[in-house]
């Protein structure tokens, strides 16, 4: 199994696009809104969940790279 050694910000990065992702499909399926409000919101929130998973996925896969690429000292 590989180890991924993540600093805190990269850890709150992915942390924060899965809960805006979540929120948006919670948003996307709640009845407490009008279906335009609900609609609005939860796609933007989906799309920025969405297109902010794209550098969190680099940053775990870079530093799943680097750090398997680093001698042992």
């Amino acid at each position: 199994m590989k180890q991924v050694r993540l600093d805190l910000p990269e850890l709150g990065m992915i942390v924060a696009t899965r809960a805006m992702l979540g929120a948006g499909i919670a948003f996307l399926l709640a009845d407490r809104f009008t279906r335009d409000q609900r609609r609005a919101v939860g796609a933007t929130l989906t799309i920025i969940g969405l297109v902010t998973t794209i550098p969190a996925i680099w940053a775990v896969c870079g530093n799943a790279e680097k750090k398997a690429t680093v001698p042992l000292a």
